[in-house]
Order: C-alpha cells, then structure tokens, then sequence
C-alpha cells in the first residue's frame, strides 16, 4: 500500500528518551510521508541514534507514541516494512559477499534489484566470492547498503550511512536514496555531512 499526501505513514508524537537520568529530548513530534526524507542532525550524545532505536523497536520511548499508518507500530505491518543499517555493517565477515546477500534475501521479500543487479549499482559488481573479511571499509558499507536494493522496505532507517565511504561513494548511495524516495519510499537518517538530495522533500530535525 503506497501512501497518499492526505494518508500519514509514520508519525511521532510527543515522544520523550530519558538516559543516564538526563533528557535526551522531550515532546518531540513529527510526520513522514511516502517519498519524504528525514535528516536527523545534532552533535554527539544529542539523542539522534537513541530516536532511531525508539523507532526500529530496539527501546520503548519514555513518552509518547509511534504509529504507522494511524496504528500503533506494534498492531502494525510497521516492522515489516522497515529496515535498518547502523553504526556497524550487520553483515558476516566469515561469508561471501554473495552469502550475506542471499541470507538477507531470505529474511525479507524480494525487493526491484536482483543480486547481480544491486551490487553492479553498488560498484560491487565481480565480488560475488570475495569474502567479506577481504574487503576495504568502504566496499563494506557498499555491501551493507545492497541489502536495501534487493529487499522490498518502504521504510530505510539510516544511521550514519555515509562512514567510511568516499565522495563517490558518498554520491552513489545519494543517488540510491533519490531513487528510493522518488519511487514513493521514505528514508530517515543521521549524518555528520551534508547531504544533496535535489528533487526531494527533505525534513531536518535537530536534537541539539
């Protein structure tokens, strides 16, 4: 199901984390439509990667609530519609690269890229039995990234996907997320740079 302007997809109200006694933030509100994307910014400890552990279901808000599609996330299809890359790649340095993918591939729906497809967008193309541990930090960002391509989310949630990568890098999963917003997808994200993302709706929250 593909959200209209008029049908809300995900919102936050009112939400509240609370860490190590101290207020992380608090009353924080915002809604996210189909195509839209939301830049988290803010300095270190401000709470950025705390609201997108909130949001996966990693951590309960100390107040307020998530709803997807006017549901609450847990009486939602919210966690199926989601993914998420973190700090770390989440992908097995013991495996191929074509393992990782095709174990990703079996946890989740088919998404419009195939394998071959999404690491030749990945300029990853030629890897397929390198093992993982044999990659350079930024082809394991890359890797990490390519598990979007191939599974069906209408959700990526991203923190700081832009580590390790170069400009080109940097420019490459830029395009991938224009793609994935103008294709009617949403995209929520922490990062340190700035990011161009012509054509699309950008919202920015700032937690400091």
């Amino acid at each position: 199901m593909i959200a209209t302007k008029q049908q809300l997809f995900l919102q936050g109200s009112d939400l509240s984390c609370i860490r190590d006694d101290k207020v992380l933030f608090a009353g924080l509100n915002f809604a996210l439509y189909s195509g839209q994307v939301l830049l988290l910014e803010g300095k270190n400890g401000s709470g950025k990667t705390s609201l997108l552990r909130i949001l996966c279901g990693f951590r309960e808000p100390d107040a307020g609530q998530v709803r997807w599609c006017g549901e609450a996330v847990n009486d939602s299809q919210f966690y199926a519609q989601m993914a998420y890359v973190g700090h770390l790649d989440g992908i097995k340095k013991e495996l191929t690269v074509l393992e990782n993918l095709k174990m990703a591939l079996a946890l989740s729906k088919p998404g419009r890229y195939t394998i071959e497809a999404a690491l030749d967008k990945v300029h990853l193309a030629g890897f397929d039995d390198a093992l993982v541990q044999t990659l350079s930090a930024g082809q394991k960002r890359r890797l990490s990234l390519a598990r979007l391509l191939i599974t069906d989310n209408q959700l990526w949630i991203l923190d700081e996907p832009f580590t390790s990568l170069d400009k080109q890098g940097i420019a490459l999963i830029e395009t991938l997320m224009i793609e994935h917003a103008v294709k009617g997808g949403m995209i929520i994200l922490t990062s340190h740079h700035d990011i161009d993302l012509h054509d699309v709706d950008v919202q920015r929250i700032n937690l400091s």
